[in-house]
């Protein structure tokens, strides 16, 4: 029987290899391209069509967004833009986010499916001669200066020899692909194959709740938009979108089996227990293929690279859906990356000695610059979770007493200007360098 010939990977050399097309992805090539570093972006999947993503676009995203000059053609985009994050608290409504208090003309949020954004800022980094993005192309394994890696998806990660980071292999559209670069980027989310890869030890902090995401329409007789109801039983999320509105009801860690064994009528009564207006349309739910769960976890790596390797975005330190923090908190990791690395990866091809010195100590840099912004936002989200358990809020007595009505109406513009900062702008917020704003590079034309 004549043996199968295998086929030789295609090489591809670049000064950076970026494994996952999410946002930290797409907006650290677009960034490392535009300051003429050559840079090639690994997407396993064909496209960017996934629901129930972070859709979400802070205020500090769309300031990026105008220092590199494309706000305008963002904003041309269909979206929903929202100033105030407003919540109704057992029957009283309240505006704990005011966009509008920050400075600058970039107060607002903006509410957008997540592949339309990753489509945006993919085709303006694709006018750039040193971008590549490598669709249906999945990062199986590290490699490492001596030749192999630790890694394997699809399967039992395999230990080898260790060394320094110099790409990746992959298996893409036409066959295996290898990726050789100076600096690899682990921006492939909370399942981090790379990171699984690379060894990096992992603090995963829990999280006592989880997610149900469901779309609804909106009903004939809408109320103002509102972030979210809240009583003294659950939390339930309504986010306006494009002509409906994406629901989420909050349970706890572990239960939506227990909730798939009551039947979808008790998805329907929660919802609507809470949020009554939507009781007009809640008959259009009608199965739980209607349901999509998120696994809420909060987690991050104690030490952020290895030589050849950093890890971004999610890879780095999976966020809490609360406050619809987590793209914006990657892109900051993005723009921070690009800044501080792109001057030594221009022209770096694979490097050694000093130069990789260099590019390793800028990686570490990376972590101490992001790392307490992290920390101090996954610490409000864990007391948000302790507050929001699952089970429901203490409210105190039911309804609220007219003295805390006049508290939480007295506090509430301290609230909204500090909150609008801290959600809207970041705890670190990251500004794209004058060097990559005013960048000599030009795209073709």
């Amino acid at each position: 029987m004549a043996r199968a010939r295998s086929v030789a990977p295609t090489r591809v050399d670049v000064d950076c290899c970026v494994v996952g097309g999410g946002p930290a992805g797409i907006m650290l090539g677009l960034l490392l391209a535009r300051a003429g570093v050559e840079v090639a972006v690994l997407e396993k999947h064909g496209d960017f069509l996934r629901d129930f993503r972070g859709d979400t676009i802070h205020p500090s995203t769309i300031q990026v967004l105008d220092e590199l000059g494309l706000r305008d053609a963002f904003l041309a985009l269909p979206h929903t833009t929202v100033h105030s994050f407003d919540a109704v608290l057992d029957g009283t409504r309240i505006t704990p986010i005011d966009f509008e208090t920050l400075s600058g003309r970039n107060d607002f949020l903006v509410l957008m499916p997540q592949w339309d954004f990753l489509d945006f800022v993919a085709e303006h980094a694709a006018a750039y001669p040193g971008f590549r993005l490598l669709m249906n192309t999945e990062a199986t394994e590290l490699i490492t200066d001596g030749g192999s890696g630790r890694g394997g998806s699809g399967g039992e990660a395999r230990e080898t020899s260790a060394g320094r980071v110099a790409g990746v292999r992959a298996q893409g559209p036409d066959g295996p692909v290898e990726v050789h670069a100076a600096l690899t980027v682990a921006a492939d989310g909370r399942d981090s194959q790379l990171r699984e890869a690379s060894g990096l030890p992992l603090a995963d902090f829990g999280a006592p709740i989880d997610v149900v995401w469901l779309r609804l329409p909106y009903p004939e007789h809408r109320p103002p938009d509102t972030i979210g109801y809240f009583d003294e039983n659950r939390l339930v999320i309504t986010i306006p979108r494009e002509g409906y509105y994406q629901v989420g009801l909050i349970i706890p860690k572990g239960s939506f089996d227990q909730l798939h064994k009551q039947g979808i009528g008790s998805v329907r009564d929660a919802i609507v227990q809470t949020a009554g207006f939507l009781a007009p349309v809640i008959g259009e739910l009608t199965s739980f293929k209607q349901l999509r769960l998120l696994s809420v976890q909060i987690d991050r790596l104690e030490t952020w690279s290895r030589p050849g390797l950093l890890c971004i975005g999610d890879a780095a330190h999976a966020m809490s859906p609360a406050f619809g923090v987590g793209v914006n908190y990657a892109i900051q990791d993005a723009v921070a990356t690009a800044n501080r690395l792109a001057p030594l990866l221009r022209g770096a091809g694979t490097v050694a000695g000093a130069r990789a010195s260099s590019l390793d100590a800028a990686s570490a840099w990376v972590q101490r610059r992001r790392m307490p912004a992290v920390r101090a936002m996954q610490a409000v989200q864990l007391v948000a979770h302790e507050i929001i358990n699952g089970t429901g809020l203490d409210l105190g007595p039911v309804p609220l007493s007219e003295p805390r009505r006049i508290a939480l109406s007295a506090a509430m513009p301290i609230v909204q200007r500090v909150a609008a900062r801290v959600v809207g702008r970041g705890i670190r917020p990251e500004r794209v360098s004058r060097q990559i704003r005013g960048a000599t590079t030009r795209p073709f034309v």
